[in-house]
């Protein structure tokens, strides 16, 4: 099996505290090379720093989700800031525009946006992108403000027309667990579509499942049965596809250390 990467997993939360080592354990042991984990609050970032630190496999995104905005303070801001600019990092995120709920607050999630995108700039760091009936809005702001770094979309369910809008601003598309899914039909055909090297995986753990374990925990362990899922949609090798994704996910994370 050819080495994989997961650019997003939420191993740090207490849903893995009881068993978290034997699940990197057999994360490992299946291929599982490197994992990005991402920042959503200010307040769980303290805690993916430290795991980062300890399991050198692990790599810490730090940032501030769309659909958090109840704790978030200016001061976050300046502190991310501090955390981007001292290299440790390897991308901003999540971040970005959520608005498949009706009762957020567009505009407060604009700002923060691109508050956020500033910084990124600032840092020349990459972004993980969450995205939810916003994409044509993402893209505007991101072409607006120039930003040239390029990132990652995470769990994306757009169109193939918006993928290759967001491939023309330098990001890549990142396929989860939603592809094992027959019903799945849309992101299905989009991703048998896309070119090969636009192409990321992840689990989104413990969140978006695979069929085989729809309703249970998601954990970064399955991530070969997303591969597989994707190989048989595109009649591509899974050695194949797991090489290309994992040279894509170290290209844009900007760093050949990842994995």
């Amino acid at each position: 099996m050819q080495p994989l990467i997961d650019t997003h997993s939420h191993i740090d939360l207490e849903i893995f505290a009881d068993d978290l080592y034997e699940v990197l354990e057999r994360s490992r042991a299946v291929g599982i090379v490197g994992q990005v984990l991402p920042g959503v609050s200010q307040q769980g970032w303290k805690r993916i720093i430290r795991l980062c630190s300890t399991e050198k496999d692990l790599y810490p995104a730090l940032g501030l989700h769309p659909m958090y905005l109840h704790p978030y303070a200016e001061e976050d801001l300046s502190l991310l800031r501090t955390h981007a600019l001292n290299g440790k990092i390897v991308a901003i995120g999540e971040i970005g525009l959520d608005y498949f709920a009706q009762n957020v607050d567009r505009a407060t999630q604009q700002e923060l946006f691109k508050a956020q995108l500033e910084i990124a700039m600032e840092s020349r760091l990459p972004v993980l992108l969450h995205v939810r009936k916003a994409h044509d809005q993402v893209q505007k702001i991101l072409r607006n403000m120039r930003f040239g770094h390029g990132g990652i979309v995470h769990a994306f369910s757009g169109s193939l027309q918006q993928a290759e809008r967001y491939m023309e601003l330098g990001f890549l598309l990142s396929i989860c667990g939603t592809i094992t899914y027959d019903r799945a039909t849309k992101i299905r055909s989009v991703a048998a579509q896309l070119p090969l090297d636009s192409i990321v995986l992840e689990t989104d753990s413990p969140d978006i499942p695979p069929k085989t374990y729809h309703g249970q925990r998601n954990s970064p362990e399955y991530l070969p049965e997303i591969l597989c899922s994707l190989a048989q949609l595109r009649n591509e090798s899974m050695e194949d596809i797991a090489r290309q994704t994992t040279l894509n996910a170290r290209a844009v994370l900007n760093t050949v250390a990842l994995g």
